[in-house]
């Protein structure tokens, strides 16, 4: 849906996590099997993830400034779930976050939203303000006040709803 590049680092994990569902057209990439291999998910492990993914989109809608898009599942709750473990190099000193199960969705999710809140990235992970598309996108804008995942498709749409409300 966006021409927007990936968000940086571990946040594209989550981004591509959200955009498994395209709103417009209903279609959940997480019903094929090529998905759920990218994402190490079995069959039965589906609906948790479908779960995380509409936490997450919630969540992302509230970076924007939108509410909810549903009663979802508070984000909070479901990363409770995936404890994280301090590491820390003896060589250097440096420390990083990991998941206490690296195999686990939920594990790497909550380990890339960590990791983003320390690299201050987290914030500029937003959902799309069209109520048909919602879609994850990366706010790289000064302001970081972007609205809409493509100015082109999305913005282009809202602009034309307004100006045709106002004729």
């Amino acid at each position: 849906m966006s021409e927007r590049s990936p968000a940086p680092g571990a946040l594209a994990l989550v981004e591509s996590l959200v955009n498994t569902l395209d709103i417009e057209s209903d279609v959940d990439s997480l019903d094929g099997p090529e998905a759920r291999a990218r994402f190490g998910l079995s069959e039965d492990e589906v609906p948790g993830a479908r779960e995380l993914r509409e936490s997450l989109r919630a969540t992302l809608l509230a970076h924007a400034g939108h509410p909810p898009h549903r009663e979802v599942t508070p984000l909070s709750e479901l990363l409770a779930a995936a404890p994280l473990l301090v590491t820390v190099d003896e060589a250097d000193g440096s420390a990083t976050l990991a998941p206490a199960d690296e195999g686990p969705l939920l594990s790497r999710v909550t380990a890339a939203i960590a990791q983003s809140l320390a690299d201050g990235t987290w914030p500029r992970l937003k959902a799309c303000e069209a109520p048909d598309c919602h879609w994850a996108y990366y706010d790289r804008s000064p302001a970081g006040r972007g609205r809409w995942c493509s100015m082109q498709v999305c913005g282009a749409r809202a602009k034309m709803r307004r100006y045709r409300a106002k004729a």
